[in-house]
């Protein structure tokens, strides 16, 4: 009988993406299950560690303005990161554009991501009051950095015979941007948006924290002085899920314009 070769990585069946994605799922129900079974058991009380069945049911409740909050935060946090990812990427252009601008300007902004953003958001407050708009800034200070740092870095990667063969058929600055450029550099743009997407959701937080009147950081500043922990929960839940569906959506844009070979795990 002829001796079997030994299985290599490549033959083995791959695990079909919905499979994972069921897995992951089911991790988390069971996590929430065993957490409602440690609360049940030990009895905590409710303003430690309420359990699940006790978060979930502070929804029902009107006074919370769980949509409105909701809708508020997802403002700030989507706003916030698409100015990012606009600002990030035309900055960056310019940056590869001109070299006595990057020698200028580019250094400021080091240094500006220096500060501290929790130290710099209640003097963006004294400057444009508090609302909405202010805590957009606040998220578009937090997730401009790393956008603009990958897509720095990603223009600068490409291939040199590429931009000598566009300059010798005569293209312009846009046309070598476009046609060259953004395509090689995408792969560090979305490396960078995935980094800026988990920013995004601490920079509105930090906002409304600071100074608000409305939003899920308010909603638990405000439930936090009748110690009502469920609501303090709900809140952290909701802002969660806020920040899982933006980073899915980066992922599924990278799915959908990057080859997956060409990506950059971040």
């Amino acid at each position: 009988m002829a001796a079997t070769e030994p299985e290599t990585p490549q033959d083995k069946p791959k695990a079909r993406p919905y499979w994972r994605w069921l897995a992951i799922l089911a991790i988390h129900v069971a996590a929430i299950i065993l957490w409602e079974i440690l609360v049940r058991a030990t009895k905590l009380p409710a303003f430690i560690l309420p359990a699940p069945s006790a978060i979930f049911a502070t929804l029902s409740k009107t006074n919370y303005a769980w949509l409105s909050n909701t809708w508020v935060t997802a403002q700030e946090i989507y706003g916030g990161y698409l100015l990012s990812v606009v600002a990030g990427v035309v900055l960056a252009l310019l940056f590869t554009w001109s070299r006595l601008l990057t020698l200028a300007v580019f250094p400021l902004f080091i240094t500006l991501n220096m500060i501290p953003k929790v130290a710099l958001g209640p003097l963006i407050i004294v400057w444009f009051s508090y609302g909405i708009g202010t805590n957009i800034l606040i998220t578009l200070s937090l997730c401009f950095f790393p956008i603009l740092l990958t897509t720095v870095r990603g223009l600068k990667e490409v291939e040199p015979d590429l931009l000598d063969l566009v300059k010798s058929l005569k293209g312009s600055r846009w046309q070598t941007f476009i046609y060259i450029q953004l395509p090689g550099s995408l792969p560090y743009i979305f490396a960078g948006m995935k980094v800026a997407a988990i920013l995004a959701v601490a920079g509105a937080v930090v906002g409304e924290f600071i100074s608000s009147d409305k939003g899920l950081g308010y909603l638990m500043i405000q439930v936090q002085a009748s110690l009502d922990t469920p609501a303090m929960f709900m809140a952290v839940i909701v802002i969660t899920l806020l920040g899982i569906a933006l980073y899915l959506l980066v992922l599924l844009l990278e799915h959908l314009l990057i080859r997956k070979d060409a990506r950059i795990a971040s």
